[in-house]
């Protein structure tokens, strides 16, 4: 799998993203980034699916809480479908966000891909997260893949060589792809040995991914201190853990050689590209 960016997607190309809680999402990094995106672009939900369909709610349950007006109110685990408009491109982007399903896994995956070709997506991004032997001093490595030969010719992309049991999030991107939309996955390494979320310096690697992906700036708010504070904290604690200090030395030395004069130069390219975004949304151009 390809850790360089992907070329940008045509300027008005309606996009989906879609991220799902559980096994898909290690740290929440991939829900936590389609949260922010939410967020930041003011997305709007315009559809949900029934959770009675597709949840076992005894593995999934539903939470009672106080809702807005005083009275306790129960909030089911559903899977959302919300729209934004990007403010640089106005491109539209269609936003899903929901928990891995329990069963009828085509028929969820129908139901989605009926909504997104109402709403006129033509490309399915889906986004994941899992845990890896990556050291948490060094950048989250995200992979993008295709199964689609034209979109890995066109993007720069690699197949996706896995195989073994998969997630929702396979299921999404191959049915998409036997539709003739085009589909890609992106999915976030996560230092395995700090696994419990949040993950926000994955987040953050997701969020540049996802900005070289559509050629749109993402304001990332208080995300840059936040994945500040997380590695200073891992820090301390492989510093007092020897064990883990070892480990976390012995990660940084595999990583360090295989990393290759030109993928540092790719790196700082990205990171040039996202700097000149930023300059000229901050000055309108």
């Amino acid at each position: 799998m390809s850790e360089h960016a992907a070329p940008d997607l045509p300027a008005r190309e309606t996009v989906l993203l879609a991220a799902f809680e559980g096994w898909n999402d290690a740290g929440a990094a991939a829900t936590a980034a389609l949260e922010h995106l939410h967020d930041v672009w003011g997305a709007e939900q315009v559809d949900e699916l029934d959770p009675e369909e597709y949840h076992d709610f005894q593995v999934n349950r539903p939470v009672v809480g106080m809702g807005p007006e005083g009275t306790r109110e129960i909030t089911w685990p559903t899977t959302a479908v919300a729209v934004a408009t990007t403010p640089r491109s106005g491109r539209q982007v269609v936003l899903v966000h929901g928990i891995e399903p329990s069963m009828r896994w085509r028929r969820y995956c129908g139901e989605l891909l009926d909504i997104a070709a109402g709403l006129g997506v033509r490309t399915i991004v889906t986004v994941g997260a899992l845990l890896a032997d990556v050291p948490h001093t060094r950048p989250i490595p995200v992979n993008a893949t295709s199964e689609d030969g034209h979109v890995r010719e066109v993007m720069g992309l690699e197949p996706n060589t896995y195989e073994g049991p998969t997630g929702i999030v396979g299921v999404l991107q191959h049915e998409a792809a036997a539709r003739g939309m085009q589909a890609l996955s992106l999915w976030a390494a996560v230092p395995h040995y700090v696994a419990a979320p949040p993950s926000p310096k994955a987040t953050l690697a997701i969020l540049h991914r996802i900005e070289g992906l559509l050629g749109e700036p993402v304001p990332l708010a208080d995300l840059p201190e936040d994945a500040a504070a997380w590695q200073h904290g891992v820090d301390e604690l492989a510093g007092e853990d020897s064990e883990i200090g070892e480990y976390v030395r012995q990660l940084e030395e595999a990583k360090d050689t295989a990393e290759l004069p030109e993928a540092s130069g790719e790196a700082i390219a990205q990171e040039f590209e996202r700097y000149l975004r930023r300059r000229d949304k901050g000055t309108g151009g």
